[in-house]
């Protein structure tokens, strides 16, 4: 008789419905939160304690492996090129989703939430800045500064030129390589050893959200979730299944390899909380380390897919609330502005929606609408993450492909080594 394994999947499910029934059943209490949130945060904590080490110690060995600078300058141009495809159609998409099923349409404004925007106001007025600024601050005046600060792009930036500096100098850096080296393999092991703790972090982070807002507060916005919703597996599903098979694999293995990953992602709404697996999965999966480690980690400022389909969506959902009718200049205006402002905002906390501020008040929407999505935010957030992981997984592939770089054989000796233990457990 086959012995059932409850793999972390299982847990992280089973921590999720755990969370949910403990939420509901104490929803308005705030011991809920008293006792719960400081577990969720210890969990994210643990998760972005490992991130920065992993991505520069990554990205040095990757990059000193490279020890070209025009073979990288080459690889960081299709990776843009890409990005910007990819994150256009993905604004594209959700535009048409939002024309075709008005999710907005027939909502009672009167019912807004309560929901104080002012803070996300004062994050928009005082970090709003030019995509000329934002490549002005991939340089670090500071790297220590932004090693502090987490900020991820002028970590790469010096990542990038460090390991360049090492393979110039030829055998002297050997010793660096295999420091970092070092670091990577400790980061990864204690990636592994954090994620055991995946279902507690779960159960509690689900736990303090439901208790807050409730499932009640979900009924008047299903119409937006549904859309929402079903726009992003679309997206999943047809356009990054598409980009799958030009690049030689299909979206349904990158389920099967990513399937512990978009369950936590979806449960915690951290892309964060699974970027070290993703690097360490798509390197497993045929991508040379130098790709994974530079495409995966510049995705999460620049690849945002999930988060662009959301903003347009949620812009068109405000402006249907209010009655507004936007032509298609207006709406192509919009398109442009998401473009701008998606990039311009990167690194910023709760980026999704500071950028859907900054858009509306730039397209003429009124940005009060946003206190009605609030309370749901933590929901959309969920599914949003989980496009974002794959988009930038997917990219890693893609962007491997297009270098002439993936190793198809490799990636099938990991699905089937998958499968053996699929069947094992």
């Amino acid at each position: 008789m086959k012995k059932f394994k409850c793999g972390l999947a299982v847990q992280i499910v089973i921590g999720l419905i755990l969370g949910i029934v403990v939420g509901s059943v104490f929803y308005g209490n705030p011991a809920v939160a008293t006792y719960l949130e400081p577990i969720g945060q210890i969990f994210l904590n643990l998760i972005k304690m490992i991130v920065i080490p992993i991505v520069f110690s990554s990205l040095v060995v990757g990059v000193a492996g490279v020890g070209n600078i025009k073979k990288l300058g080459k690889l960081g141009g299709k990776t843009i090129i890409y990005f910007e495809l990819i994150t256009t159609i993905a604004i594209f998409i959700g535009i048409g989703s939002a024309n075709i099923f008005h999710p907005g349409s027939g909502v009672n404004i009167h019912e807004l939430s309560k929901v104080s925007i002012k803070s996300y106001v004062n994050t928009v007025q005082n970090t709003h800045h030019s995509l000329a600024d934002t490549f002005i601050n991939i340089v670090p005046s500071n790297f220590f500064e932004a090693l502090s600060t987490g900020n991820l792009l002028p970590i790469i930036f010096f990542s990038v030129m460090f390991g360049l500096g090492i393979a110039a100098i030829g055998k002297k850096g050997k010793i660096v390589i295999e420091v970092c080296q070092g670091v990577a393999d400790a980061m990864f092991w204690m990636t592994n050893q954090i994620m055991k703790t995946a279902p507690i972090g779960v159960f509690a982070l689900i736990g303090v959200t439901i208790s807050k807002f409730g499932i009640s507060s979900l009924i008047p916005l299903v119409k937006l979730i549904i859309t929402t919703y079903g726009t992003m597996a679309f997206f999943i599903v047809v356009i990054l299944g598409i980009v799958s098979k030009i690049a030689g694999t299909s979206i349904f293995k990158m389920f099967k390899i990513l399937k512990d990953e978009i369950i936590l992602a979806y449960t915690t709404a951290s892309s964060e909380a699974v970027l070290p697996k993703l690097m360490e999965k798509m390197e497993k999966f045929g991508c040379p380390k130098a790709i994974t480690s530079f495409v995966i980690p510049t995705g999460y400022s620049f690849n945002l897919d999930g988060s662009t389909l959301y903003q347009s969506i949620a812009a068109l959902f405000i402006a249907q609330m209010y009655g507004i009718h936007m032509s298609f200049p207006a709406q192509i205006n919009l398109i442009i502005v998401l473009l701008v402002a998606s990039k311009g905002m990167a690194g910023v906390p709760g980026a999704s929606f500071v950028v859907l501020l900054a858009t509306l008040g730039s397209v003429g929407i009124p940005i009060e609408g946003v206190a009605f999505i609030a309370g749901i935010d933590r929901i959309l957030d969920m599914a949003r993450t989980v496009v974002n992981i794959i988009g930038n997984s997917l990219a890693a592939v893609a962007i491997s492909k297009w270098e002439g770089k993936y190793n198809a054989v490799k990636g099938d000796e990991y699905i089937q080594n998958l499968n053996s233990i699929e069947e094992i457990a």
